[in-house]
């Protein structure tokens, strides 16, 4: 199936990975939309259930060896960038069914926020290929930050065990571990051979525009462009970033004054200490560096809206 072709889910088969800890609890009902939208109008249906979210990459990579035409990942973001690792560069094509609690791959797509809508665009779409962003050997989808990210992320999911998952959550959690911090990051960007240095308390590379423009952030169109949009707080002190990410939280943070913005499609950035935790699209791993980010252009075919889409 070339790219910008209309989808014939009716000649393909179909893999759906689904991940039962992902945002929405109605997983029953999900599956059942999805078997009943999509059996018998495909060539071929398997419905696969990643027993934790660590088995989604090699679910996913067992459906494109075995020949599956189309993977589509049921979840958040976290979901949709494991099962993208899978099947970016391949022949394969992917499909998009949200359910965690910002969504922000399947609102750039546009192909709807709910799973019904989700299950149309399967229906009726056509093949799209996208850019994916890539650090190292990790393909994200919305972004990648280093310093207070990763801290964010751990109190989150403390607050999500206890109150359930929502983004008021997702708020709160953030504020709590800026609070926390203490030591900003030493980190240099390598662009061309030219070095920056700086000492930060966050530093946030973006792919989505969707999320860059809910946050009220310039770069939206840079990344449409294919570029990612790299920003680095100024704040280096808790105090200082909590009020940051208030402004931010409102849509009052400013070029120059919060954050320094860097628009680019391959560099490296170098930390120390090297080897940290990195968060991407909303999981949080160890990785060490130094850290190559650069986008993979339409290295991920898509199925997108027949009317619309990237």
């Amino acid at each position: 199936m070339p790219p910008d072709t209309p989808f014939d889910l009716s000649r393909a088969r179909v893999c759906v990975v689904l991940n039962p800890g992902s945002g929405r609890r109605d997983r029953g009902r999900c599956q059942a939309l999805l078997r009943r939208g999509l059996d018998g109008r495909a060539a071929e249906l398997s419905l696969r259930t990643a027993r934790r979210g660590a088995d989604l990459p090699r679910i996913a990579a067992r459906a494109v060896a075995e020949g599956f035409d189309l993977i589509v990942a049921v979840g958040g973001d976290g979901t949709q960038a494991a099962v993208a690792g899978a099947v970016a560069g391949t022949d394969a094509a992917m499909g998009v069914i949200p359910g965690g609690t910002f969504n922000f791959f399947a609102r750039d797509l546009g192909v709807g926020d709910t799973v019904e809508a989700a299950i149309a665009t399967l229906l009726d779409g056509r093949i799209r290929a996208v850019d994916v962003g890539q650090i190292n050997d990790t393909v994200f989808l919305n972004n990648v930050s280093f310093g207070a990210w990763p801290r964010i992320l751990e109190r989150r999911e403390a607050v999500y065990r206890r109150w359930g998952r929502s983004r008021v959550a997702a708020y709160l959690s953030a504020l709590g571990a800026f609070r926390d911090l203490r030591h900003p990051v030493a980190l240099k960007t390598i662009d061309e051979g030219v070095e920056t240095r700086y000492s930060t308390a966050l530093a946030f590379v973006a792919k989505s525009a969707v999320q860059l423009e809910q946050l009220g952030l310039e770069g939206a169109n840079a990344i449409r462009d294919g570029h990612l949009a790299i920003f680095v707080a100024r704040a280096r002190g808790p105090r200082q970033l909590a009020g940051a990410a208030l402004r931010l939280a409102f849509g009052f943070a400013a070029r120059g004054s919060d954050f320094d913005l860097v628009i680019d499609d391959d560099l490296v950035i170098d930390t120390m200490p090297a080897r940290r935790d990195v968060a991407h699209d909303g999981e949080r791993t160890r990785l060490t560096g130094p850290f190559r980010l650069r986008v993979r252009r339409g290295a991920l075919r898509v199925v997108v809206p027949a009317g619309g889409g990237p």
